[in-house]
C-alpha cells in the first residue's frame, strides 16, 4: 500500500531526495516540498509546511547526511528541526509521522562504527553513533528513547535508521517499517521537543 511521505532534508543532500523521487520505483504519494515558498518569514513557512505537507504525511524520511546533526547550531538546522517536531506531534489536525533516518554515504562512517564486547550482558552490539555529533535531537532522542538496558533493540525505538545503500535495495520495506511504529507502545514514549 501507498505511504504518504515527506522529505526531510538539507540543502547540500538535495541530489538524494531528487534521486527518491525520480529514480526509485517506490510506491509512495510523495508529499514533500519540491517548489520554495516566496517568503522571509520563517514561520509563516512553516506553517505552510505544516499545513499542507507535513499534516497530509504518514512516514517522514529524514536524510542524515555530512551537514545534518545538531552540533552546527539550530539556525542552520531550523527547518529539519521543526519539520520533525511537526512529524512528531501527535494532536489535534495532525498524527504523529513514522521517522524514517536514512543515513547518506557521507555520513555513513561517522553513524555505523563496528560493534562492541558489552561487558553486562556479554553480548555483541553494534555500535551506532547517533547523537548530536551526527544528527539533530528530535530524531536522535526518538531514536535512542532512554531505558535501562545497556542497548536498544528494535522495539526500543521510535526512529527507524538504515543506510541510503541498503535503503535502495528495498525501499518499500522500510518505508512500511516506520509506518507500522505508529501504532507501537514505544510511539507513546516519543518526544516532540527533547
Amino acid at each position: 500500500m501507498a505511504r504518504k511521505c515527506f522529505i526531510s532534508f538539507k540543502m547540500e543532500d538535495k541530489k538524494y531526495k531528487e534521486y527518491i523521487q525520480n529514480n526509485l520505483n517506490i510506491d509512495m504519494i510523495d508529499k514533500s516540498l519540491n517548489v520554495s515558498i516566496d517568503s522571509d518569514d520563517i514561520d509563516y513557512i512553516l506553517s505552510v509546511i505544516r499545513r499542507d505537507y507535513l499534516s497530509k504525511s504518514t512516514v517522514t524520511i529524514h536524510l542524515i547526511g555530512a551537514h545534518s546533526s545538531e552540533n552546527q547550531g539550530t539556525y542552520e538546522q531550523r527547518f529539519i528541526k521543526r519539520e520533525l517536531q511537526a512529524s512528531l506531534y501527535n494532536g489535534k489536525g495532525n498524527t504523529r509521522n513514522g521517522i524514517l533516518g536514512i543515513v547518506l554515504p557521507e555520513a555513513n562512517n561517522a553513524i555505523f562504527q563496528g560493534s562492541y564486547h558489552c561487558l553486562k550482558c556479554g553480548n555483541s552490539h553494534n555500535v551506532v553513533k547517533i547523537d548530536n555529533s551526527t544528527t539533530i535531537s528530535e530524531f536522535s532522542y526518538n531514536y535512542y528513547i532512554p531505558n535501562d538496558k545497556c542497548h536498544h533493540d528494535e522495539d526500543d525505538r521510535y526512529c527507524v535508521l538504515v543506510s541510503w545503500h541498503e535503503f535502495i535495495k528495498n525501499p518499500e520495506a522500510y518505508i512500511e517499517q516506520t509506518f507500522q511504529k505508529r501504532e507501537t507502545p514505544i510511539a507513546d514514549k516519543t518526544r516532540v521537543r527533547p
